[in-house]
């Protein structure tokens, strides 16, 4: 018996195949700028987690907004989640700053929330 294995190269791949529902949640494209939270000026309230879910969580020592994932949500969902902020602490900005921005915050004395500022 002789099989035919040409088919095997028509086959379309798993990539081809249209959205069925179960993909997972995260994914999208990277954009042109990437999300910062200036976490000392970050009051914890949670919005920005509660709105762009897998974009921000909060930070467990600190007990402020961090953004986890640049391509977990929409731009558009994003951009919600910034501007519920009460503080304003949610921004724009060039990818190539993320480093600079995180060496200077790790610089500043940030204190958990909660605390009195003498301990």
């Amino acid at each position: 018996m002789i099989f035919d294995t040409s088919s095997a190269f028509e086959a379309k791949s798993s990539e081809e195949s249209s959205l069925n529902g179960k993909e997972p949640v995260l994914g999208g494209k990277l954009r042109s700028k990437a999300v910062w939270v200036d976490e000392s000026k970050c009051i914890g309230c949670t919005y920005c987690g509660c709105v762009a879910t897998n974009t921000f969580a909060m930070e467990s020592e600190l007990g402020r907004a961090r953004a986890v994932r640049q391509d977990g949500d929409t731009t558009e969902t994003i951009q919600e989640a910034i501007d519920t902020c009460p503080v304003d602490c949610i921004q724009w900005v060039n990818f190539e700053d993320l480093e600079d921005l995180k060496s200077s915050l790790e610089k500043r004395d940030i204190r958990p929330l909660g605390l009195p500022p003498w301990t």
